[in-house]
């Protein structure tokens, strides 16, 4: 029996499945069409060609039409649909609910796909000889991700998850087969609380647009390989190569950034897994536009060149199949549920892999592989060996990100490492002495061969100076607590720093064209110095050494590195007298205010300024905190929040107003006072002001009559050394008296004007004040990180050197 479901908005989300139909559609014929152009032997006859234009362009009309009908079910608040439901609400703003968009995996596909869909129809512009196999190769990746969202039966086995599948087909709930269940349906879930931050509305499309951009140098790789065209693949891939190295790398700092501000766990990178899956390809593909340029000025070095694009186009692939199939489990906390599609992300990732590996083997023969070894010194072969280390250090971040998939490959119990973090930072601080160090040695260094002795000389003048200010930045930042490797990184990235510096200055001479390099490798080293003084040397500033917050809080914290402030209630911490002094709430957000005051040796205060702290509580995730922090040049001093005993999100009303909820338990009992304009009447914490009437106060959305009267007691209450207003009123409204009392929270105070009596002038004002036992207080987290900004500089001057680099490239490639 069919069923008359009321409410139901059915047209946008069945145009949006026919759009997924025809994008899956649109992309195989033109991959199809593509294919059919590459082999054909007429090369007069373009309809082929133009079959797959078409299709590319359909397809990218069809990208745009899913998007837009998701955005529309999700602006609109159709939660019969249950990527709506899930993932939104009807109180998140506008730019939350961008956010919301991409938050499930159906909106991340559908990003990604979008972006490949941009990148496709530049190359049709752009590509010109290349089009044909390398659109050929970007129309099956869009084949592919289009089939992601399908989320149709084929056989018995679900293919893709559509975004536009309805809340009762979705889940099976006896009040989903009523016919006015949405009229139960009052909200949606929600966008998850750590992603409620501005950052997740400009991160994941800087991030999805790397992984897209991954495909081109890719589809050139192969290109080359089908069509034997082994050399001239390299040139263009090279552009390609460092835009998609620059996105990608700009989207995981983007991510770091993220974590830094608006995240508790204290730093800027974890280590988490979803962080390697991001961070891996760009290793590679780093290591790939080395040894690019190598082979495009020497010979040498093709098959490394060629293997190191591929694959990493194979591991965002990979990647992608990590954090999308469950298979981390609870080893990461950003990796997707898992959506049924295991298998289907693995289809993906071996598809692309045979290609490679069979386009490789069937033209090993004929690969212009040079058979005469690099000269020792020489650029490309200390370039050759940086990008294997690059390539080595890939391979130990895919080993222990994949525990998970071994033991799922090899039925294994092989438990992840105790302490990920340690392990990860010695394993690759390794690496990264190398690679720093070859940073700045191969700029020394000459295509071919070199002049050794001026090498020497040079290099060794170099390496001293680089280790005296070692030695200086150690001993004055405290780095010599720490493992003598990251000492030995800090000696890399300065040596790093100078030598290109020096080559930066040779551009003033006319070196043009060795900008790119110099000026994206001054990035790095100040990436590398930033973050190694700031995660070595960062200091809880907030040490406590008497009190404990209980079992629950200690699985979570470090209580000996959390303070408890209670409201008004100054404390020393550190060079700061802290004070939690107020909170002010914009749903579902709670802000607590905290004042510091920086004292000099004689306790005169030489700098005050407010963090302002928030949190959300949540029945599902408890309490989630963003920090607030104070940017100095040389230091940034970072404040979260770990415990307080605020509202949960969905509990929270407006306090003031003729809707105030009658909370007089909260408060000792009432203190009625009879005042007149002038007087002052004290209270435990403060004193209060009656400063005026205003005859013609308003309640808002309360109409008033002719012969109404609304009186309004003008107060100031000072209480801790700050002063705040307030205005109860008293009411008379058809004949019946009514009085609205007003609170000021920070000074723990309730306030009504409960009588006027007017034969003493006077008038009555009632105080409710908050006992001593529920006195609001907070558990809060302060730590100093030294030099940080080093690391945000470091990442805006490296993608400049990428732009320079890539104008450079493509100069090249016009006049090739």
């Amino acid at each position: 029996m069919n069923i008359a479901y009321q409410g139901e908005h059915l047209l946008p989300g069945q145009l949006g499945q026919f759009f997924i139909i025809l994008a899956f559609g649109s992309a195989l014929f033109s991959t199809i069409s593509y294919y059919f152009a590459t082999t054909s032997t007429n090369k007069l006859d373009d309809s082929w060609l133009w079959m797959g234009r078409i299709g590319y362009f359909i397809n990218s009309i069809s990208v745009v039409g899913i998007g837009t009908c998701l955005f529309y079910l999700i602006y609109s608040h159709f939660f019969e649909y249950h990527y709506a439901w899930e993932h939104s609400s009807r109180t998140l703003p506008v730019y939350y609910i961008i956010s919301s968009f991409w938050e499930g995996q159906e909106g991340s596909f559908w990003l990604w796909g979008f972006w490949q869909a941009v990148l496709g129809n530049i190359l049709i512009w752009k590509a010109k000889s290349w089009e044909k196999p390398v659109l050929t190769v970007i129309a099956l990746a869009q084949t592919l991700l289009s089939s992601m969202l399908l989320g149709i039966d084929i056989f018995g086995q679900r293919i893709g998850s559509s975004p536009f599948i309805l809340l009762r087909e979705a889940m099976q709930f006896p009040i989903l087969s009523r016919p006015d269940y949405l009229s139960f349906i009052k909200d949606g879930n929600g966008l998850n609380p750590l992603l409620q931050n501005y950052w997740m509305v400009i991160h994941p499309p800087t991030l999805f647009l790397g992984f897209a951009s991954m495909v081109v140098p890719f589809a050139y790789a192969i290109a080359g390989l089908w069509t034997k065209r082994y050399k001239e693949w390299v040139q263009p891939a090279i552009s390609y190569s460092l835009f998609a190295v620059m996105v990608l790398g700009t989207g995981v700092i983007m991510g770091s950034l993220w974590a830094y501000e608006s995240l508790n766990f204290g730093g800027f990178w974890a280590w988490d897994p979803v962080e390697n899956a991001a961070l891996i390809p760009w290793l590679t593909l780093i290591g790939a536009v080395h040894v690019m340029i190598v082979y495009k000025n020497t010979g040498h070095s093709y098959f490394t060149a060629t293997f190191l694009t591929l694959i990493s186009f194979i591991l965002v692939l990979y990647a992608s199949f990590l954090t999308r199939s469950g298979i981390l489990g609870d080893t990461s906390v950003h990796a997707f549920t898992d959506l049924g599609m295991f298998w289907h992300l693995v289809v993906d990732v071996a598809i692309f892999f045979i290609i490679a590996v069979v386009l490789v083997v069937l033209r090993w023969k004929e690969l212009p592989i040079s058979k005469k070894e690099e000269e020792t010194y020489s650029r490309e072969f200390w370039m050759f060996v940086g990008a294997i280390f690059l390539a080595l250090s890939c391979l130990q971040l895919i080993v222990v990100t994949s525990i998970p998939v071994w033991n799922a490959i090899f039925k294994t119990h092989i438990a992840p490492p105790t302490n990920p973090v340690t392990l990860y930072n010695v394993f690759q601080a390794g690496f990264a002495v190398v690679v720093t160090l070859l940073a700045g040695i191969t700029q020394f260094l000459k295509y071919k061969k070199t002049d050794t002795t001026r090498f020497f000389i040079t290099s060794v003048i170099y390496l001293v100076f680089s280790a005296v200010i070692t030695g200086l930045i150690v001993y004055i930042t405290g780095l010599y607590h720490l493992r003598f490797v990251f000492v030995l990184v800090m000696f890399g990235a300065i040596y790093t720093l100078m030598a290109n510096t020096k080559v930066l200055a040779d551009v003033l001479k006319g070196k043009i064209k060795l900008a790119g390099s110099a000026v994206a490798h001054i990035g790095f080293g100040l990436i590398m110095v930033g973050a190694l003084i700031a995660a070595g040397t960062s200091k809880v500033v907030s040490q406590n050494d008497t009190l404990e917050y209980g079992a629950d809080f200690a699985k979570g914290n470090n209580p000996r590195e959390n303070i408890m402030l209670y409201k008004n209630e100054p404390q020393k911490m550190g060079d700061y007298m802290v004070t939690y002094y107020g909170d002010s709430i914009k749903a579902p957000n709670h802000y607590f205010k905290v004042d510091y005051k920086r004292l000099d040796a004689s306790g005169k205060v030489v700098e005050e300024f407010t963090l302002k702290p928030n949190s959300q509580a949540n029945r599902k995730m408890g309490l989630v905190s963003s920090p607030d922090t104070k940017h100095y040049l040389f230091h940034d001093l970072y404040t979260h929040v770990s415990m307080a005993p605020i509202k949960y999100d969905d509990e929270m009303q407006g306090d003031a107003g003729h809707g105030e909820e009658n909370d007089n338990a909260n408060y000792n009992p009432p203190v009625p006072h009879e005042v007149k304009v002038g007087d002052t009447i004290p209270f435990r914490e403060g004193y209060i002001i009656l400063q005026s009437l205003n005859k013609e106060a308003h309640v808002q959305n309360i109409p008033m009559g002719p012969n109404d009267v609304a009186v309004g007691a003008e107060l100031k209450v000072v209480s801790h050394g700050k002063s705040y207003d307030a205005e109860p009123v008293f009411m008379v409204k058809n004949g019946s008296v009514f009085d609205f009392a007003r609170k000021v929270d920070d000074a723990g105070l309730k306030l009504r004007l409960s009588k006027i009596i007017p034969d003493k002038s006077k008038v009555e004002i009632t105080v409710y004040d908050q006992p001593e036992s529920k006195k609001a207080y907070i558990v809060m987290r302060a730590i100093e990180f030294p030099y940080i900004n080093f690391l945000w500089t470091g990442t805006v001057i490296m993608v400049i050197g990428f732009l320079i680099s890539i104008f450079r490239r493509n100069k090249e490639l016009k006049s090739a």
